[in-house]
């Protein structure tokens, strides 16, 4: 048993050296049939949105339903949040009977009834209580346990630093970071140098996360912070390809930086076969409609597209719609639209 957790450990790592780009988790975004089609489009480790551990404790079918995966996923690890330790530690040994390749704890939400209970960005105060958290969780489960944190609470208490050297202590396998405070939500620019700083001096590997929007800034943020990974979240909902064109420049391939075929009729295809199959039809005319209308931003006459495809109730309805804009926009390059206010919502 100890040589397949310390396998299950080794090949997490590995499988980060080999694409690094990590789908960020995403309230309301990343469900099961959103990460599926991610891991075909080329992302790397992919972590579900956040789970409440006490939910899961008393057996909800909504927290059970937020954290069931398919097998195209792995490696993937299931996000949890929570303020009490014994829910967090049977949330982890949970995760860890379901097959999942790692737990998350989620230390960056910084969503009021969530760190009103003291989860979520909040336990960044109280470094004491972080620890413990590490260490109950850590104790519960033999399979990985990684975490996303905040710079801090606010400007004037950034301390990734001592995060991150309590995190090595406690054996996580990495830290990811949100170079923004909780103060900040998600507004102003996520703080790259200070992720960086934090990296120099870090002994555990870290991640790095926040308003990454195209490939090559993916990498170049990699590169420059000398992060073991990055984390991509709104990004992919702007450009689905950007994990592909991020491997293929990462790897430096021939023609790495020549523009990946968007073959939008494909991707909803995709996306509709994947809530089929997952049992959601009676969210997939909605989760269609979110998706292109986060794939429309940037393109002509996207706000009327977004507006019209909403008032449409027929999944094939919604599909014909989408495909027929799509394909009216197919010679058109998108517009940098990274901080229209529909697309900084809090998505993780």
């Amino acid at each position: 048993m100890l040589f397949e957790v310390c396998k299950k450990a080794m090949n997490l790592l590995e499988e980060l050296k080999k694409n690094p780009f990590v789908l960020a988790p995403m309230a309301g975004i990343t469900d099961r049939a959103f990460r599926s089609l991610m891991r075909e489009l080329g992302c790397g480790p992919v972590v579900t949105e956040l789970v409440s551990a006490t939910g899961l404790k008393y057996s909800s079918q909504k927290t059970r339903s937020l954290m069931a995966f398919d097998e195209v996923q792995h490696p993937i690890g299931i996000q949890i949040f929570g303020e009490a330790i014994e829910d967090m530690a049977f949330a982890a040994k949970e995760i860890e009977d379901m097959g999942a390749d790692f737990v998350d704890i989620n230390f960056g939400c910084p969503v009021q009834k969530v760190v009103k209970k003291g989860a979520g960005a909040a336990a960044l105060k109280d470094p004491v209580h972080f620890r413990n958290v590490l260490r109950g969780v850590k104790s519960a489960t033999k399979i990985p346990v990684t975490i996303k944190v905040r710079t801090g609470w606010d400007e004037s208490s950034r301390n990734s630093h001592e995060i991150a050297q309590i995190a090595y202590d406690e054996g996580m396998e990495w830290m990811a970071i949100h170079g923004r405070t909780r103060a900040q939500g998600y507004t102003g620019q996520a703080d790259w140098d200070y992720i960086r700083e934090v990296k120099a001096n870090a002994k555990l590997p870290i991640l790095g996360n926040g308003d990454i929007s195209n490939a090559q800034m993916a990498n170049d943020r990699l590169r420059e912070s000398g992060c073991d990974g990055v984390l991509i979240g709104r990004g992919c909902l702007k450009n689905p390809w950007i994990f592909q064109q991020a491997l293929r420049i990462y790897q430096a391939q021939e023609n790495a930086t020549a523009p990946t075929s968007k073959n939008f009729d494909y991707l909803f295809e995709r996306l509709h076969f994947h809530l089929i199959q997952n049992g959601e039809s009676r969210v997939t005319a909605l989760q269609i409609k979110k998706l292109s209308a986060w794939y429309s931003a940037g393109y002509p006459d996207s706000a009327n597209f977004r507006k019209s495809v909403f008032q449409i109730q027929d999944t094939s309805a919604v599909l014909e719609a989408t495909k027929s804009y799509f394909d009216s926009i197919a010679s058109y390059l998108q517009k940098d639209t990274s901080h229209e206010p529909f697309l900084m919502g809090g998505h993780g």
